[in-house]
C-alpha cells in the first residue's frame, strides 16, 4: 500500500484531533466542534428544486458546464465582486474547490524543481497540491523573501484561511505585476471572498488589481460555503482564457466532471443574491457572539477581518489551547495545521447552529 508520507504528503491533519474531540464528546452538554469550516444551514429551497428537476440526466455531462452556467458564473461575478470582461468560456466548473486545489499545479504542467509559493500560514492542501505536482512549496508572504528565484506558481488567498486576513489592492496588484515579469501563474483562492467584515475583499481579477487583464491569472470560486453547498462539491475556476482552456482539456481526458444536477443547482445559486446575503448575516451574528465570549474568556482575536473563522490566541502552545476548550466540550483547529507560524494560535469556525455557538459562548463565560 502507498501511504501518504511514501508520497511525501503530511498525515492528514485533522486525524491528530481525535483524542481532544473525544474529550469534548464527553461533556455533559455534548460537542461544540468549531474545528472545520462544514456548513450546517439548510440547502435553500430553489437551488434544491433546480437539482431535483435536473434528476433525469442519464447522459454524460459537459466537463466544460452548461452555456447556463457559465453565463451565471460570469454575471454574479459582475454583480457581487466588480470583475468585467470575463468571458463565459473562461469559466470552467469544478467538483468543489479542494480537489482543484490540490491537482492544479499538476494540471498546469508544474513539476519537480519547480518552485511554487504558498502563504506563509495556508490551507493544508495548498502544499499538498505542490507536492503530489512533485514540486516545492515555499512559505512567504513577501516578494521579498523569494529572492531572485522564478516560481512556477504563486497562491494567493485573500480573505485568508486560516486568519481572515484581507490583503489590500495594493499588495494584490504588486504580487501581480512580480508574477507577470518572472512568467509565473498566479491563482487566488477567493472561496471566501463574499464575507468581508472589518475590510472589504477584492477579487484578483477586479480591474484595480489586474488592470483589465486576466493573461496568468487564475481565480478559485466556491458555492460551498456562501450557499450551503459543501455536499454537492460546487466550484469553478476563471481568469486567463489560455490557462482554464488548458485546464479544460486536462479535466475531458481526467473524466473530472461535475454532475449535470449540481450544475443545474450551481446555476441557480449563481443567479441569486439574496441568500447568499441571508447566509452571510447568519455568519456574522455567530461571529459576534463567538468573538465576545472568546475576548471574555482571555483570549486575543488577531487579523479575522473577513472570512469563516476567528484567529484567536491566548499566547500559548496552540495545542495547550486545544485541550483547554475540549475540557470545556469545544473543539478548535491548532494553528499548527496550517504552517509553523500559527504555533500558538487556533482556528475557530464560524460554522455551527445558533444553539451550538451559544453553547459555546456559554461554556466560555
Amino acid at each position: 500500500m502507498i501511504r501518504s508520507r511514501d508520497r511525501g504528503l503530511p498525515d492528514f491533519p485533522w486525524d491528530s484531533l481525535a483524542e481532544h474531540t473525544a474529550t469534548a464528546r464527553a461533556h455533559p452538554g455534548g460537542v461544540v466542534n468549531l474545528s472545520i469550516g462544514t456548513p450546517v444551514d439548510p440547502v435553500p429551497a430553489f437551488i434544491r428544486r433546480a437539482l431535483a428537476e435536473a434528476a433525469d440526466a442519464p447522459g454524460y455531462p459537459a466537463t466544460h458546464g452548461t452555456p447556463e452556467l457559465r453565463k451565471a458564473a460570469v454575471e454574479a461575478l459582475h454583480r457581487r465582486h466588480g470583475v468585467q470582461g470575463v468571458e463565459p468560456d473562461a469559466v470552467l466548473p469544478t467538483i468543489g474547490s479542494k480537489e482543484l486545489v490540490a491537482w492544479l499545479p499538476t494540471l498546469l504542467g508544474v513539476s519537480q524543481g519547480d518552485l511554487v509559493i504558498i502563504p506563509e500560514l495556508a490551507y493544508p492542501t495548498y502544499e499538498v497540491g505542490v507536492r503530489l505536482a512533485g514540486a516545492q512549496p515555499f512559505r512567504s508572504d513577501g516578494l521579498s523573501a523569494v529572492g531572485p528565484a522564478r516560481p512556477a506558481l504563486v497562491w494567493l488567498n485573500s480573505p485568508s484561511n486560516p486568519t481572515g486576513r484581507v490583503l489590500p489592492v495594493e499588495h494584490l496588484r504588486k504580487v501581480v505585476d512580480w508574477a507577470r515579469e518572472r512568467g509565473a501563474v498566479v491563482v487566488s483562492d477567493e472561496c471566501y471572498l463574499t464575507l468581508g467584515w472589518d475590510s472589504e475583499p477584492v477579487s484578483v481579477l477586479h480591474p484595480s488589481v489586474c488592470g483589465g487583464r486576466f493573461d496568468g491569472l487564475l481565480a478559485v470560486h466556491s458555492l460551498s460555503k456562501c450557499s450551503s453547498l459543501a455536499g454537492y462539491r460546487a466550484g469553478f475556476v476563471t481568469g486567463d482564457p489560455a490557462l482554464v482552456s488548458g485546464l479544460l482539456e486536462v479535466r475531458r481526458h481526467a473524466g473530472m466532471i461535475v454532475p449535470r444536477p449540481v450544475q443545474a443547482a450551481m446555476t441557480a445559486a449563481l443567479s441569486d443574491d439574496d441568500h447568499v446575503a441571508a447566509q452571510r448575516e447568519r455568519f456574522a451574528a455567530r461571529r459576534d457572539v463567538l468573538r465576545e465570549a472568546l475576548r471574555r474568556a482571555g483570549f486575543r482575536i488577531d487579523h479575522s477581518a473577513a472570512g469563516l473563522y476567528l484567529w484567536a490566541t491566548r499566547d500559548e502552545n496552540a495545542w495547550d489551547t486545544v485541550g483547554w476548550l475540549a475540557e470545556r466540550g469545544i473543539v478548535v483547529a491548532p494553528g499548527t495545521f496550517y504552517g509553523p507560524a500559527g504555533a500558538r494560535h487556533v482556528r475557530v469556525a464560524l460554522t455551527a447552529t445558533d444553539e451550538r455557538v451559544a453553547a459555546a459562548a456559554e461554556r466560555l463565560g
